[in-house]
């Protein structure tokens, strides 16, 4: 049953994703506020899609620290379901990506469209740079900066690899960060088709304000969010249904 819900889904995933981009396509010639709502509610379509075909569902702590105006958001990645379900979440995300994505066909484009922040990662210090001066033009439009630290989906319990560029922004752009934990890998695995049901957690912890220095703001970051996210894997196992379909998966 599990192998024929996930299927299912993909299917349904697949087919609603290319809709939106082949009939959305043109929202690249309108607004950006109207491309970032069709954005918004192809996150929405795929969470109703996932609940209701899969059982998977989400629950969102901790939405009180997230503030109306400009923020760093620094995230967890464990799994390809963080890249459309936290969208909404957010009043205007702009979500840190590599650039070679900008060249995929509908997908690219409207990642340019959106004017999230696609940043080369072939020379590190010129990267680094361009990705603070783009941040700070982001932030001057009052939007939220989403950055996931590790660059990559991690598996859960893996050994932590957070990159500088979440350091650098936050030194950059002098507005308080927000600390994002999840599980989600525990339900949606990377490099599989499979969906487990369940509830993936989404927490939100309380702000780091901005003007730490360096060293003390990384130790702190990187403690909180991995601490949480380990505590809400330990959540989501335990949670599992008796024959430990996640834990065994």
């Amino acid at each position: 049953m599990l192998i024929v819900r996930s299927y299912l889904f993909a299917a349904a995933f697949y087919v609603t994703t290319a809709l939106f981009l082949l009939l959305g396509f043109w929202l690249l010639l309108a607004p950006r506020r109207w491309a970032m709502e069709g954005l918004r509610l192809h996150g929405l379509a795929s969470l109703w899609l996932l609940k209701h075909i899969a059982g998977t569902r989400m629950e969102v702590r901790g939405h009180q620290h997230v503030p109306q105006g400009a923020c760093l958001i620094v995230a967890k990645h464990q799994s390809a379901w963080d890249t459309f379900a936290l969208v909404p979440l957010f009043r205007d995300p702009a979500i840190v990506l590599k650039d070679e994505l900008k060249w995929i066909p509908f997908y690219g484009w409207f990642c340019v469209k959106f004017e999230h922040i696609l940043v080369k990662r072939d020379r590190a210090a010129v990267a680094l740079k361009a990705l603070v001066e783009a941040g700070k033009v982001r932030i001057a439009q009052d939007r939220q900066v989403v950055i996931f630290p590790e660059g990559t989906r991690r598996t859960p319990g893996a050994p932590p690899d957070y990159k500088p560029g979440y350091v650098a922004l936050y030194e950059g752009l002098g507005v308080p960060c927000i600390p994002l934990a999840l599980n989600s890998g525990l339900f949606w695995p990377r490099r599989s088709l499979l969906r487990f049901p369940g509830t993936i957690v989404v927490e939100f912890l309380e702000p780091i304000p901005a003007g730490m220095p360096r060293k003390t703001f990384k130790a702190e970051l990187e403690k909180r969010l991995e601490d949480a996210s380990n505590r809400l894997v330990s959540e989501g196992l335990a949670k599992s249904n008796g024959e430990g379909t996640v834990l065994n998966r």
